[in-house]
């Protein structure tokens, strides 16, 4: 095992002290150093945000993109290098609001690919705004009155989108969360954890004791390949709130299998002479 001090970018962070980000980073370091992997061997890709923050404080390759867009860029990663693990980290806004298009044809395409969603269930970054899985109990800087619309269910959408991984985990369960991400890694094909973490500025209702008394794991005798109790367990929310694997298909085709063209090494190890590319370049004469 690497030792996780590796992935130390030895830089102050713009997260507030209790930031649920700060465990999730010290988690993330700590998965990726018990799976023998060095810095090197990880790509992090990110839209904007707190959570989209994350490259710059985890010594790993990372890629800012815009907001809501973290996965485009991820999948050309996962298409040019198959080599390397390719991992999505971003706030639940920026996943489900901004990036809804992209999540939902990423789930179809299913490419090999991480994705962990830091969800508070607010917009942190700009102050507190009502999140897409922000609790109609909730007022906010913005909905002083209350949200009218229903919150988001991220993980039913996941399931019934046919996501071939779907997970949810706490920060305040470090071995918990630390065994969800490494299972999501090591899965073929997308995998989804969302990821309870409190925003301790903006969020005063989903505290770090709000979840403690809620939050369970489930236990060795469910089966996250069924799919109907998989949908019927995304249903629950309130008192009792499930963390694990809701949801596992093995066996599902990848981006990769259905697009034999790609191969199977990363682009920079083929070798090609510039004359084979001769004919494109004349065409764009």
């Amino acid at each position: 095992m690497v030792n996780p001090e590796i992935y130390e970018a030895n830089r102050e962070t713009a997260w507030c002290p209790g930031c649920g980000d700060i465990p999730l980073r010290q988690c993330l370091a700590e998965a990726l150093a018990e799976m023998d992997l060095k810095p090197s061997q990880v790509t992090m890709f990110t839209g904007i945000g707190q959570a989209a923050k994350m490259p710059h404080y985890i010594k790993v390759n990372g890629f800012n993109g815009l907001h809501g867009r973290a996965l485009p860029p991820a999948i050309g990663m996962r298409i040019a290098n198959p080599e390397m693990k390719v991992i999505v980290e971003s706030g639940e806004g920026d996943t489900y609001g901004e990036g809804g298009n992209h999540i939902l044809h990423n789930i179809r395409r299913n490419p090999d690919i991480a994705h962990f969603v830091h969800d508070n269930q607010i917009y942190g970054l700009t102050k507190g705004q009502a999140s897409p899985t922000t609790g109609e109990e909730m007022t906010t800087s913005t909905q002083p009155n209350g949200i009218t619309a229903r919150p988001f269910n991220p993980i039913k959408f996941a399931v019934a989108m046919g996501a071939t991984f779907v997970a949810r985990s706490f920060v305040g369960k470090k071995e918990h969360l630390k065994a969800m991400m490494k299972a999501a890694i090591k899965h073929k094909g997308y995998a989804l954890i969302d990821i309870l973490q409190p925003c301790v500025s903006f969020n005063k209702v989903n505290t770090y004791q709000w979840y403690m008394k809620r939050v369970y794991e489930l236990g060795d005798d469910y089966d996250p390949t069924d799919y109907d109790t998989a949908i019927k367990k995304a249903d629950e929310w309130g008192d009792n709130i499930p963390i694990g694997i809701i949801y596992k298909a093995e066996g599902v085709p990848i981006f990769r299998d259905k697009h034999p063209q790609i191969g199977d090494r990363a682009l920079v190890k083929e070798k090609k002479e510039p004359t084979e590319f001769q004919a494109l370049i004349d065409e764009m004469k």
